[in-house]
């Protein structure tokens, strides 16, 4: 398969984990008696950071909402690569190679510390990136 169709088909994948984890807010398994105390806990909890009165609850929330960022932002620059790919895939070797490293340590750390969708989600665009790089070949042209 074409690099090109690849990385456009990362991309997809990479969209559809972004409107995931964004649709999740506010990220917690549930809100049953004994996850409410917890909850709670991070919401009223507030400490002095870098001159702002902050919660637990604020850093869970932001961290939160900058992955959803960082996750769209992903998506729109594998897209774009798709359509760079069309010209000379080989000299976006590097940057694929960056995002499929970023993406298996993703899938690593989804796998350690959260659940199945996400975890199949980094895999199969890990794999789309792995193939993608594989078959960019550098052109061998006269420059």
């Amino acid at each position: 398969m074409k690099p090109a169709v690849l990385l456009r088909i990362a991309s997809i994948i990479t969209l559809l984990y972004f409107a995931g984890h964004t649709a999740a807010i506010p990220w917690t398994p549930g809100m049953g008696p004994r996850e409410l105390p917890v909850i709670e806990a991070m919401k009223t909890h507030s400490f002095d950071m870098g001159g702002f009165s902050r919660t637990y609850w604020d850093f869970y929330t932001g961290f939160g909402l900058m992955n959803s960022i960082y996750i769209a932002f992903q998506a729109v620059v594998l897209w774009l690569l798709g359509g760079l790919a069309t010209r000379d895939a080989g000299k976006l070797r590097p940057i694929i190679a960056a995002f499929f490293v970023s993406f298996a340590l993703n899938a690593v750390l989804i796998w350690k510390y959260f659940f199945t969708v996400p975890l199949v989600m980094a895999i199969a665009i890990a794999i789309c990136l792995a193939l993608a790089f594989v078959s960019a070949r550098p052109n061998r042209g006269l420059k």
